[in-house]
C-alpha cells in the first residue's frame, strides 16, 4: 500500500469524532500539565528513565514535549496537529519489554489521577492503555513472536515510587 492509497489529512485538520464529547475542562493546557508532569517523572524513573534519557538529548526535551503534546491533542481533541508516526522510533529501542510497558502505563495512570478530574482520568487511561497494548503487540510481532497469545499487559499495583 502506498502513501497514496490512504492518504493523511494536512496537519491542523480538525477530526470529527464519533461515540463521544470531550469531557468538561479537557483543553490543551490540561494536557500539557499531564505531558509535563508525566515526562518529568518518567525520566527520573529507574526502568524507564534510561531508555528516554539515552535517546532524547536534555536539549531535545522541550520539543519532544511539545510533539507529544500534539500526539494528545490530537487523540483527545481532535485537533489534528500530530503527524508523526511514533512506532517505528519504538520498535528501534531493542530493550523495550513489557516491564518497560506497565511500568509506562503505571506512571501515566499516577499522573492523571493525580492531575484530572476522574472522567478525564479515565479517558486517558483507556487511550493509554490502548495504545501500549497495540505498540508491544505491534513490536513483538515484528520481532517474530507469537502475538495470538499475548494477553493485555497486567497493571502494576502498587506502582513503586522511586525516593525523594
Amino acid at each position: 500500500m502506498s502513501n497514496t492509497d490512504n492518504p493523511r489529512p494536512p496537519i491542523g485538520t480538525q477530526h470529527q469524532r464519533v461515540g463521544w464529547d470531550t469531557p468538561d475542562g479537557l483543553d490543551e493546557a490540561m494536557i500539557r500539565a499531564v505531558v509535563d508532569a508525566f515526562y518529568g517523572e518518567a525520566r527520573r524513573d529507574p526502568i524507564i528513565g534510561p531508555v528516554f534519557n539515552s535517546r532524547i538529548p536534555a536539549e531535545a526535551w522541550p520539543h519532544h514535549l511539545s510533539l507529544i503534546a500534539d500526539f494528545w491533542s490530537s487523540m483527545l481533541l481532535g485537533s489534528g496537529r500530530y503527524a508523526g508516526r511514533p512506532m517505528p522510533k519504538h520498535m528501534a529501542i531493542e530493550e523495550l519489554s513489557d516491564a518497560h510497558f506497565m511500568r509506562w502505563l503505571a506512571l501515566f495512570r499516577r499522573t492523571v489521577t493525580q492531575l484530572c478530574p476522574p472522567d478525564i482520568a479515565a479517558l486517558f487511561i483507556e487511550r493509554s492503555e490502548r495504545i501500549g497494548n497495540s505498540f508491544r503487540m505491534n513490536i513483538a510481532m515484528r520481532r517474530g513472536g507469537d502475538i495470538k497469545s499475548m494477553a493485555p499487559l497486567q497493571r502494576e499495583d502498587p506502582i513503586w515510587t522511586p525516593p525523594g
